[in-house]
Protein backbone atom coordinates (compact mmCIF):
# COMPACT_ATOMS: atom_id res chain seq x y z
CA UNK A 1 0.00 0.00 0.00
CA UNK A 2 2.87 2.38 0.72
CA UNK A 3 4.28 2.33 -2.87
CA UNK A 4 0.77 2.86 -4.25
CA UNK A 5 0.24 5.85 -1.97
CA UNK A 6 3.64 7.28 -2.85
CA UNK A 7 3.07 7.00 -6.61
CA UNK A 8 -0.40 8.54 -6.25
CA UNK A 9 1.06 11.40 -4.23
CA UNK A 10 3.76 12.03 -6.83
CA UNK A 11 1.11 12.01 -9.56
CA UNK A 12 -1.00 14.52 -7.65
CA UNK A 13 2.01 16.80 -7.19
CA UNK A 14 2.79 16.61 -10.91
CA UNK A 15 -0.80 17.52 -11.75
CA UNK A 16 -0.71 20.41 -9.28
CA UNK A 17 2.44 21.86 -10.85
CA UNK A 18 1.06 21.26 -14.35
CA UNK A 19 -2.21 22.91 -13.41
CA UNK A 20 -0.39 26.00 -12.15
CA UNK A 21 1.66 26.10 -15.35
CA UNK A 22 -1.40 25.92 -17.63
CA UNK A 23 -3.23 28.53 -15.57
CA UNK A 24 -0.16 30.76 -15.79
CA UNK A 25 -0.21 30.44 -19.58
CA UNK A 26 -3.96 31.16 -19.67
CA UNK A 27 -3.68 34.29 -17.56
CA UNK A 28 -0.64 35.48 -19.49
CA UNK A 29 -2.39 35.00 -22.83
CA UNK A 30 -5.55 36.83 -21.78
CA UNK A 31 -3.57 39.80 -20.49
CA UNK A 32 -1.60 40.37 -23.71
CA UNK A 33 -3.03 43.60 -25.13
CA UNK A 34 -4.32 43.33 -28.68
CA UNK A 35 -2.16 45.65 -30.74
CA UNK A 36 -3.72 48.34 -32.92
CA UNK A 37 -1.45 50.42 -35.11
CA UNK A 38 -1.52 54.15 -34.57
CA UNK A 39 -2.76 56.34 -37.37
CA UNK A 40 0.64 57.52 -38.53
CA UNK A 41 2.83 56.38 -41.43
CA UNK A 42 5.69 53.95 -40.88
CA UNK A 43 9.01 54.37 -42.66
CA UNK A 44 10.75 51.08 -41.89
CA UNK A 45 12.18 49.27 -44.91
CA UNK A 46 11.21 45.60 -44.74
CA UNK A 47 12.68 42.55 -46.44
CA UNK A 48 10.36 39.54 -46.50
CA UNK A 49 12.34 36.31 -46.82
CA UNK A 50 10.62 33.18 -48.15
CA UNK A 51 12.78 30.02 -48.17
CA UNK A 52 11.20 27.55 -50.57
CA UNK A 53 11.83 23.93 -51.48
CA UNK A 54 9.43 21.92 -53.63
CA UNK A 55 6.59 24.40 -53.21
CA UNK A 56 5.16 24.41 -56.73
CA UNK A 57 1.64 24.05 -55.32
CA UNK A 58 1.97 27.09 -53.04
CA UNK A 59 4.60 29.57 -54.21
CA UNK A 60 2.43 31.60 -56.59
CA UNK A 61 -0.37 32.06 -54.04
CA UNK A 62 2.17 33.03 -51.37
CA UNK A 63 3.87 35.72 -53.45
CA UNK A 64 0.54 36.98 -54.80
CA UNK A 65 -0.64 37.41 -51.21
CA UNK A 66 2.54 39.32 -50.39
CA UNK A 67 2.04 41.56 -53.41
CA UNK A 68 -1.34 42.67 -52.05
CA UNK A 69 0.02 44.15 -48.84
CA UNK A 70 -1.22 47.63 -47.93
CA UNK A 71 2.28 48.65 -46.84
CA UNK A 72 3.89 51.10 -49.31
CA UNK A 73 5.50 49.17 -52.15
CA UNK A 74 8.64 51.29 -51.97
CA UNK A 75 9.15 50.21 -48.35
CA UNK A 76 9.22 46.44 -48.71
CA UNK A 77 10.75 43.78 -50.91
CA UNK A 78 10.07 40.07 -51.27
CA UNK A 79 13.05 37.73 -51.47
CA UNK A 80 12.33 34.09 -52.35
CA UNK A 81 15.24 31.69 -51.89
CA UNK A 82 14.92 28.40 -53.73
CA UNK A 83 16.50 25.55 -51.78
CA UNK A 84 17.48 23.10 -54.53
CA UNK A 85 13.88 22.34 -55.50
CA UNK A 86 13.36 19.23 -57.58
CA UNK A 87 9.92 20.26 -58.83
CA UNK A 88 8.76 23.34 -60.80
CA UNK A 89 9.17 25.83 -57.94
CA UNK A 90 12.01 27.77 -59.60
CA UNK A 91 10.26 27.78 -62.98
CA UNK A 92 7.04 29.13 -61.47
CA UNK A 93 8.95 31.75 -59.49
CA UNK A 94 10.63 32.91 -62.71
CA UNK A 95 7.24 33.39 -64.34
CA UNK A 96 5.98 35.71 -61.59
CA UNK A 97 6.12 39.40 -62.39
CA UNK A 98 4.88 42.45 -60.48
CA UNK A 99 5.31 45.92 -61.93
CA UNK A 100 5.18 47.73 -58.59
CA UNK A 101 6.75 45.13 -56.27
CA UNK A 102 10.44 44.62 -55.59
CA UNK A 103 10.67 40.86 -56.08
CA UNK A 104 14.02 39.07 -55.89
CA UNK A 105 14.62 35.40 -56.74
CA UNK A 106 17.66 33.62 -55.37
CA UNK A 107 18.85 30.05 -55.78
CA UNK A 108 21.01 28.20 -53.27
CA UNK A 109 22.29 26.10 -56.16
CA UNK A 110 23.88 29.26 -57.60
CA UNK A 111 25.36 30.20 -54.22
CA UNK A 112 26.71 26.78 -53.20
CA UNK A 113 30.30 26.91 -52.06
CA UNK A 114 30.94 23.25 -52.82
CA UNK A 115 33.29 23.02 -49.84
CA UNK A 116 31.21 20.92 -47.46
CA UNK A 117 27.80 19.27 -47.30
CA UNK A 118 24.95 21.53 -46.26
CA UNK A 119 23.27 20.49 -43.00
CA UNK A 120 21.12 23.49 -42.08
CA UNK A 121 19.50 24.20 -45.45
CA UNK A 122 16.87 26.65 -44.21
CA UNK A 123 19.38 28.62 -42.15
CA UNK A 124 21.61 28.90 -45.21
CA UNK A 125 18.65 30.09 -47.27
CA UNK A 126 17.86 32.79 -44.71
CA UNK A 127 21.51 33.86 -44.46
CA UNK A 128 21.67 34.08 -48.25
CA UNK A 129 18.51 36.16 -48.32
CA UNK A 130 19.68 38.54 -45.60
CA UNK A 131 23.01 39.07 -47.37
CA UNK A 132 21.15 40.23 -50.49
CA UNK A 133 18.31 42.08 -48.74
CA UNK A 134 18.19 45.83 -48.20
CA UNK A 135 15.63 46.06 -45.40
CA UNK A 136 16.23 47.28 -41.87
CA UNK A 137 13.65 44.77 -40.64
CA UNK A 138 13.87 41.12 -41.69
CA UNK A 139 10.55 39.27 -41.82
CA UNK A 140 10.62 35.50 -42.41
CA UNK A 141 7.76 33.27 -43.46
CA UNK A 142 7.14 30.01 -45.31
CA UNK A 143 6.19 29.41 -48.94
CA UNK A 144 2.86 27.78 -48.05
CA UNK A 145 1.56 30.82 -46.13
CA UNK A 146 -1.06 33.50 -46.82
CA UNK A 147 -1.28 36.94 -45.23
CA UNK A 148 -3.73 39.60 -44.10
CA UNK A 149 -3.39 42.69 -46.34
CA UNK A 150 -2.24 44.72 -43.33
CA UNK A 151 0.22 42.12 -42.08
CA UNK A 152 3.38 44.08 -42.85
CA UNK A 153 1.85 47.42 -41.85
CA UNK A 154 0.97 45.95 -38.45
CA UNK A 155 4.44 44.46 -37.95
CA UNK A 156 6.13 47.73 -38.95
CA UNK A 157 3.97 49.79 -36.59
CA UNK A 158 4.66 47.40 -33.71
CA UNK A 159 8.39 47.37 -34.48
CA UNK A 160 8.61 51.16 -34.45
CA UNK A 161 6.43 51.63 -31.37
CA UNK A 162 8.25 49.01 -29.27
CA UNK A 163 11.73 49.59 -30.68
CA UNK A 164 11.83 45.81 -30.97
CA UNK A 165 14.77 43.63 -31.88
CA UNK A 166 12.76 40.43 -32.29
CA UNK A 167 9.02 39.89 -32.84
CA UNK A 168 7.21 36.57 -32.66
CA UNK A 169 3.81 36.76 -34.34
CA UNK A 170 0.79 34.41 -34.55
CA UNK A 171 0.41 31.55 -37.02
CA UNK A 172 -2.86 29.84 -37.82
CA UNK A 173 -3.39 26.52 -39.54
CA UNK A 174 -6.18 26.81 -42.09
CA UNK A 175 -9.27 25.36 -40.47
CA UNK A 176 -10.91 22.19 -41.82
CA UNK A 177 -13.87 24.25 -43.04
CA UNK A 178 -11.49 26.60 -44.86
CA UNK A 179 -9.83 23.65 -46.58
CA UNK A 180 -13.11 21.96 -47.46
CA UNK A 181 -12.38 18.90 -45.34
CA UNK A 182 -12.78 18.00 -41.72
CA UNK A 183 -10.51 14.99 -41.40
CA UNK A 184 -9.26 13.72 -38.07
CA UNK A 185 -5.73 14.79 -39.03
CA UNK A 186 -6.67 18.38 -39.90
CA UNK A 187 -8.67 18.80 -36.69
CA UNK A 188 -6.00 17.19 -34.54
CA UNK A 189 -3.10 19.25 -35.85
CA UNK A 190 -5.11 22.47 -35.74
CA UNK A 191 -5.96 21.99 -32.06
CA UNK A 192 -2.37 21.02 -31.30
CA UNK A 193 -1.11 24.11 -33.11
CA UNK A 194 -3.57 26.38 -31.31
CA UNK A 195 -2.15 25.14 -28.01
CA UNK A 196 1.42 25.79 -29.13
CA UNK A 197 0.52 29.29 -30.29
CA UNK A 198 -1.12 30.09 -26.97
CA UNK A 199 1.97 28.94 -25.09
CA UNK A 200 4.13 31.00 -27.46
CA UNK A 201 2.21 34.21 -26.84
CA UNK A 202 2.02 33.66 -23.10
CA UNK A 203 5.68 32.69 -22.67
CA UNK A 204 7.10 35.48 -24.83
CA UNK A 205 4.88 38.22 -23.39
CA UNK A 206 5.91 37.30 -19.83
CA UNK A 207 9.52 36.52 -20.83
CA UNK A 208 9.01 33.11 -19.27
CA UNK A 209 10.88 31.26 -22.00
CA UNK A 210 11.68 31.61 -25.70
CA UNK A 211 9.23 30.17 -28.23
CA UNK A 212 8.17 31.10 -31.75
CA UNK A 213 7.34 29.77 -35.22
CA UNK A 214 9.43 30.52 -38.30
CA UNK A 215 6.35 31.14 -40.44
CA UNK A 216 5.86 34.55 -38.82
CA UNK A 217 8.96 36.22 -37.40
CA UNK A 218 10.52 39.66 -37.61
CA UNK A 219 13.89 40.82 -36.34
CA UNK A 220 16.16 43.77 -36.82
CA UNK A 221 18.86 43.08 -39.37
CA UNK A 222 21.33 44.71 -36.99
CA UNK A 223 20.33 42.29 -34.20
CA UNK A 224 20.88 39.29 -36.47
CA UNK A 225 24.44 40.37 -37.17
CA UNK A 226 25.04 41.50 -33.57
CA UNK A 227 24.50 37.91 -32.37
CA UNK A 228 26.49 36.55 -35.34
CA UNK A 229 23.44 35.08 -37.00
CA UNK A 230 23.23 31.31 -36.82
CA UNK A 231 26.81 30.85 -35.65
CA UNK A 232 26.88 28.15 -32.98
CA UNK A 233 23.58 26.63 -34.10
CA UNK A 234 24.42 26.16 -37.77
CA UNK A 235 25.13 22.46 -37.32
CA UNK A 236 21.46 21.78 -36.55
CA UNK A 237 19.00 21.16 -39.41
CA UNK A 238 16.23 22.92 -37.45
CA UNK A 239 16.23 25.89 -35.09
CA UNK A 240 16.20 28.86 -37.46
CA UNK A 241 13.42 30.29 -35.30
CA UNK A 242 13.58 29.44 -31.59
CA UNK A 243 17.34 29.03 -31.28
CA UNK A 244 17.93 32.33 -33.06
CA UNK A 245 15.26 33.96 -30.90
CA UNK A 246 17.06 32.93 -27.73
CA UNK A 247 20.39 34.24 -29.03
CA UNK A 248 18.78 37.62 -29.62
CA UNK A 249 16.93 37.46 -26.29
CA UNK A 250 20.17 36.96 -24.38
CA UNK A 251 21.58 40.15 -25.87
CA UNK A 252 18.35 42.21 -25.94
CA UNK A 253 16.10 40.75 -23.19
CA UNK A 254 13.81 43.79 -23.06
CA UNK A 255 13.39 44.06 -26.84
CA UNK A 256 11.79 40.67 -27.62
CA UNK A 257 8.00 40.71 -28.01
CA UNK A 258 4.91 38.79 -29.09
CA UNK A 259 2.62 40.66 -31.47
CA UNK A 260 -1.01 39.81 -30.71
CA UNK A 261 -3.22 41.15 -33.47
CA UNK A 262 -5.71 39.49 -35.86
CA UNK A 263 -4.10 41.45 -38.69
CA UNK A 264 -0.71 39.93 -37.87
CA UNK A 265 -1.91 36.32 -38.22
CA UNK A 266 -0.25 34.26 -40.94
CA UNK A 267 -2.24 31.29 -42.24
CA UNK A 268 -0.30 28.16 -43.12
CA UNK A 269 -1.41 24.92 -44.72
CA UNK A 270 -2.03 21.73 -42.72
CA UNK A 271 -0.18 18.53 -43.42
CA UNK A 272 -2.41 16.28 -45.50
CA UNK A 273 -0.99 12.94 -44.34
CA UNK A 274 -0.18 11.55 -40.92
CA UNK A 275 3.31 10.59 -42.06
CA UNK A 276 4.11 14.14 -43.09
CA UNK A 277 2.61 15.50 -39.88
CA UNK A 278 4.73 13.20 -37.71
CA UNK A 279 7.91 14.04 -39.60
CA UNK A 280 7.15 17.76 -39.16
CA UNK A 281 6.65 17.41 -35.42
CA UNK A 282 9.73 15.19 -35.00
CA UNK A 283 11.71 17.92 -36.74
CA UNK A 284 10.36 20.48 -34.29
CA UNK A 285 11.12 18.24 -31.31
CA UNK A 286 14.61 17.33 -32.52
CA UNK A 287 16.14 20.56 -31.22
CA UNK A 288 14.68 20.28 -27.71
CA UNK A 289 17.94 19.12 -26.13
CA UNK A 290 19.87 21.90 -27.84
CA UNK A 291 18.07 24.80 -26.17
CA UNK A 292 20.35 27.13 -24.24
CA UNK A 293 17.11 28.36 -22.68
CA UNK A 294 16.85 25.88 -19.80
CA UNK A 295 13.51 27.34 -18.76
CA UNK A 296 11.72 25.73 -21.68
CA UNK A 297 13.58 22.45 -21.13
CA UNK A 298 12.04 22.25 -17.64
CA UNK A 299 8.58 22.84 -19.09
CA UNK A 300 9.09 20.17 -21.76
CA UNK A 301 10.32 17.68 -19.17
CA UNK A 302 7.29 18.27 -16.93
CA UNK A 303 4.89 17.83 -19.85
CA UNK A 304 6.63 14.66 -21.03
CA UNK A 305 6.67 13.01 -17.59
CA UNK A 306 3.02 13.85 -17.00
CA UNK A 307 1.99 12.35 -20.33
CA UNK A 308 4.18 9.31 -19.72
CA UNK A 309 2.10 8.56 -16.63
CA UNK A 310 -0.88 7.93 -18.88
CA UNK A 311 1.07 5.21 -20.65
CA UNK A 312 2.28 3.58 -17.42
CA UNK A 313 -1.10 3.60 -15.65
CA UNK A 314 -3.00 1.25 -18.02
CA UNK A 315 -0.12 -1.22 -17.75
CA UNK A 316 -0.23 -1.03 -13.95
CA UNK A 317 -4.02 -1.55 -14.09
CA UNK A 318 -3.46 -5.16 -15.13
CA UNK A 319 -2.24 -5.82 -11.59
CA UNK A 320 -4.48 -3.43 -9.69
CA UNK A 321 -7.72 -1.84 -10.92
CA UNK A 322 -6.99 1.16 -8.68
CA UNK A 323 -4.71 2.52 -11.40
CA UNK A 324 -7.50 2.37 -13.96
CA UNK A 325 -9.57 4.74 -11.84
CA UNK A 326 -6.56 7.02 -11.44
CA UNK A 327 -6.10 6.95 -15.21
CA UNK A 328 -9.69 7.98 -15.90
CA UNK A 329 -9.56 10.67 -13.23
CA UNK A 330 -6.29 11.95 -14.68
CA UNK A 331 -7.78 12.26 -18.16
CA UNK A 332 -10.71 14.26 -16.81
CA UNK A 333 -8.48 16.54 -14.74
CA UNK A 334 -6.03 17.12 -17.59
CA UNK A 335 -8.86 18.04 -19.95
CA UNK A 336 -10.43 20.41 -17.43
CA UNK A 337 -7.10 22.11 -16.82
CA UNK A 338 -6.32 22.66 -20.48
CA UNK A 339 -9.75 23.37 -21.94
CA UNK A 340 -10.24 27.01 -20.77
CA UNK A 341 -6.78 28.00 -21.98
CA UNK A 342 -7.04 26.38 -25.40
CA UNK A 343 -10.60 27.68 -25.89
CA UNK A 344 -9.46 31.24 -25.27
CA UNK A 345 -6.65 30.95 -27.80
CA UNK A 346 -8.92 29.22 -30.33
CA UNK A 347 -11.32 32.17 -30.11
CA UNK A 348 -8.53 34.55 -31.10
CA UNK A 349 -7.82 32.47 -34.21
CA UNK A 350 -11.52 32.14 -35.06
CA UNK A 351 -11.44 28.37 -34.52
CA UNK A 352 -13.39 27.93 -31.29
CA UNK A 353 -15.88 25.59 -33.01
CA UNK A 354 -13.15 22.91 -33.03
CA UNK A 355 -13.15 22.75 -29.24
CA UNK A 356 -15.94 20.17 -29.35
CA UNK A 357 -13.26 17.68 -30.44
CA UNK A 358 -10.76 18.64 -27.76
CA UNK A 359 -11.85 16.17 -25.01
CA UNK A 360 -12.29 13.35 -27.51
CA UNK A 361 -8.76 13.74 -28.85
CA UNK A 362 -7.02 13.81 -25.46
CA UNK A 363 -5.92 10.13 -25.49
CA UNK A 364 -4.53 10.50 -29.00
CA UNK A 365 -2.69 13.69 -28.06
CA UNK A 366 -1.10 12.02 -25.03
CA UNK A 367 0.18 9.11 -27.13
CA UNK A 368 1.38 11.53 -29.82
CA UNK A 369 3.32 13.58 -27.24
CA UNK A 370 5.13 10.49 -25.95
CA UNK A 371 6.03 9.18 -29.40
CA UNK A 372 7.14 12.53 -30.84
CA UNK A 373 9.20 13.37 -27.77
CA UNK A 374 11.04 10.05 -27.99
CA UNK A 375 11.63 10.16 -31.75
CA UNK A 376 12.68 13.79 -31.57
CA UNK A 377 15.52 12.69 -29.31
CA UNK A 378 16.48 9.33 -30.80
CA UNK A 379 14.84 9.03 -34.22
CA UNK A 380 15.32 10.41 -37.71
CA UNK A 381 12.88 12.15 -40.01
CA UNK A 382 12.32 13.15 -43.61
CA UNK A 383 11.62 16.73 -44.57
CA UNK A 384 11.24 18.09 -48.10
CA UNK A 385 12.53 14.78 -49.50
CA UNK A 386 15.62 14.87 -47.30
CA UNK A 387 16.40 12.32 -44.60
CA UNK A 388 17.72 13.91 -41.42
CA UNK A 389 19.41 11.74 -38.79
CA UNK A 390 20.03 12.66 -35.17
Amino acid sequence: MAPMFLVTLIGCLLFAVYGMLIDYYRRAWTTIPSFTARDRPCRTKISVLVPARNEEANIAACVNSLSRQSYPKDLYEVVVIDDHSTDRTWELMSDLYYADLSFMRLSLADNASGQQPIVAHKKLAIETGIACASGELIVTTDADCLFHPEWLATIAAFYEEKNAKFIAAPVRIGSPTDMGRGSLLSIFQTLDFITLQGITGAAVSRKFHSMCNGANLAYARSAFYAVEGFKGIDSLPSGDDMLLMHKIYRQYPEAVFFLKSPKAIVTTQPETRWKGFFHQRIRWASKADRYDDKRIFGVLLLVYILNALFVVLPIAAFWNSWWLWILLLGLVVKTLLEYPFVRTVAAFFGQRSLMVYFPILQPLHILYTIVIGWLGKFGSYRWKDRKISK
